[in-house]
């Protein structure tokens, strides 16, 4: 995939990095796999609850196949698009029996090429099986934590996770954080990474592009005055970060989850501890 860049005729150009996109397809999305996407702005009854949000321009979210639970019957890639939604590409397959679907791409799928999902099918892009059932040291996808209830792990461009071994009746997953964990082996999954792999090199270029996106502005706690955040004024900046409301931040754990803890045999900072 390749970057593309672009003469400095702006100030908003002369540093802008984009995906060369001329290779997805150019028209509108499947009319009975779109519904309409409502953005609050980060408001909740007028007051702001998630700050720095607002603006953007309207999108309208694609219905992602996540599940993959149309078993052993093919079907073919009809062409790639563009999902304002998310960073990876998605791929709009159609079923033997007519059905049209949308995929997370995987990288190397093409217009033209065939995927299958089912019990044990080929070991090769796009195709989708339970984990349990593909080999150790095979690149997946879109990775179920909970059976039946669509991939949750390895689904933003460029990620993937790697089948490490097996455990009795779970399977153990390497991802590309550094955290290796068990998942169900029932649980489906889909082979290969995850397309748009350049997309950590795209530069946006310019403040107005990132307004598109549906950001605002962020003022900087360490910017402020004292009265208004605990790291305002110069002389109490970098000793202790903390959010407007005094949690701790930067390194600071927040993650109380115990149900999934005992899934996690190597958590993703241990590397960190090592050096």
């Amino acid at each position: 995939m390749a970057l593309k860049t672009f003469n400095p005729t702006s100030a908003g150009r002369r540093h802008l990095v984009q995906v060369d996109k001329s290779h997805l397809f150019k028209g509108k999305p499947v009319k009975s796999l779109v519904e309409g996407a409502n953005s609050h702005g980060g408001r909740s009854g007028g007051r702001i609850t998630s700050r720095r949000k607002g603006g953007g321009h309207k999108t309208a979210y694609r219905l992602i196949d996540f599940k993959r639970t149309k078993h052993d019957m093919p079907a073919v890639v009809e062409h790639l698009e563009y999902d304002p939604n998310r960073t990876a590409f998605i791929a709009l397959i159609k079923y033997q029996d007519g059905t049209l679907s949308y995929i997370l791409a995987p990288q190397r799928l093409a217009a033209g090429d065939t995927v299958i999902s089912g019990k044990l099918v080929d070991v090769k892009p796009g195709n989708a099986m339970e984990i349990g059932s593909i080999p150790v040291g095979t690149v997946v996808h879109n990775v179920e934590t909970k059976p039946g209830a669509g991939g949750s792990l390895a689904r933003a461009a460029g990620t993937y996770a790697m089948v490490a071994g097996r455990d009795g009746a779970n399977v153990i997953i390497r991802l590309k954080s550094g955290e290796t964990r068990l998942v169900p082996a029932n649980g489906m999954a889909s082979v290969g990474a995850v397309s748009n792999q350049d997309h950590i090199n795209e530069v946006i270029g310019k403040a107005g592009r990132t307004r598109w996106m549906g950001f605002r502005p962020v003022s900087r706690g360490i910017a402020r005055n004292p009265v208004d955040h605990p790291n305002g004024g110069r002389t109490n900046g970098g000793k202790h970060w903390r959010s407007p409301w005094g949690q701790p931040t930067k390194g600071y754990k927040t993650r109380t989850n115990k149900r999934t803890s005992k899934m996690i045999v190597r958590s993703r900072h241990d590397r960190k501890k090592v050096q």
